[in-house]
């Protein structure tokens, strides 16, 4: 399973995915690309994107696309107050997906 990191998601978070091929928006090579877009670019190529911004599940419509959407309503995107949301994401990643906004809330 292929999964997109959002930009607004610490680098060192894919580390924390270590059994799913995660790659960075940065490492797809579409920094600075906004939302409907990317997302546009990301259906098909990807299963899911994750992303800390909020105001996604209000700009976008998942499912016209093939992807997965994970928002993460954490109180900082700093690694160690995203660590705590891995074991759901984990959990979630392994079930069947569908083209749907996923909010993970602690």
């Amino acid at each position: 399973m292929k999964i997109l990191l959002d930009e607004g998601v610490p680098t060192k978070f894919k580390n924390l995915l270590k059994e799913f091929d995660v790659q960075t928006v940065v490492e797809a090579g579409w920094a600075g690309i906004k939302n409907g877009l990317l997302l546009k670019r990301a259906s098909g190529e990807y299963s899911a994107f994750i992303t800390v911004d909020r105001n996604l599940s209000f700009q976008q419509n998942p499912q016209k696309l093939s992807l997965a959407v994970f928002i993460i309503h954490s109180k900082s995107n700093r690694l160690k107050d995203l660590e705590q949301f891995i074991p759901d994401i984990t959990e979630l990643l392994k079930q069947p997906l569908t083209n749907d906004i996923y909010e993970i809330r602690k």
